[in-house]
């Protein structure tokens, strides 16, 4: 399998993962990427939006999806709101609508950070 094999199949596993906005951004990239270090990309591992979502539903008056992406003060703040006073019930509600994009951006930028520590490019 060549290389733009291998970045066809990367894509086509993941870009249900990726803000669409930055598809060709992320095939630039991995374009640009010396052939032995796609290995790198292969191996992170990605959040599913979809399962973020339900976590959001099921898990999000505890915080728990601001815990997964890294957003641990956010998590924090939830968490408390959400158990001490109703204002939290409406945080959860929007986090429900907007977590999947979230998700995406996080998956994006966790990309990039591989992208540049591993092939050394500057964004």
């Amino acid at each position: 399998m060549d290389k733009q094999d291998k970045i066809k199949a990367y894509l086509a596993m993941n870009k249900d993962k990726f803000p669409d906005t930055r598809i060709l951004e992320i095939e630039s990239m991995l374009n640009s990427a010396p052939e032995d270090k796609l290995y790198y990309f292969s191996v992170l591992e990605l959040k599913d939006p979809t399962t973020m979502l339900l976590i959001a539903i099921f898990g999000g008056s505890i915080g728990i999806d601001r815990f997964l992406l890294g957003d641990t003060t956010n998590g924090v703040l939830k968490l408390i709101l959400t158990n001490l006073c109703l204002v939290g019930i409406i945080w959860v509600i929007i986090d429900i609508f907007n977590v999947t994009k979230r998700t995406k951006e996080y998956n994006f930028k966790q990309f990039r950070d591989i992208y540049t520590f591993n092939v050394g490019g500057s964004l």
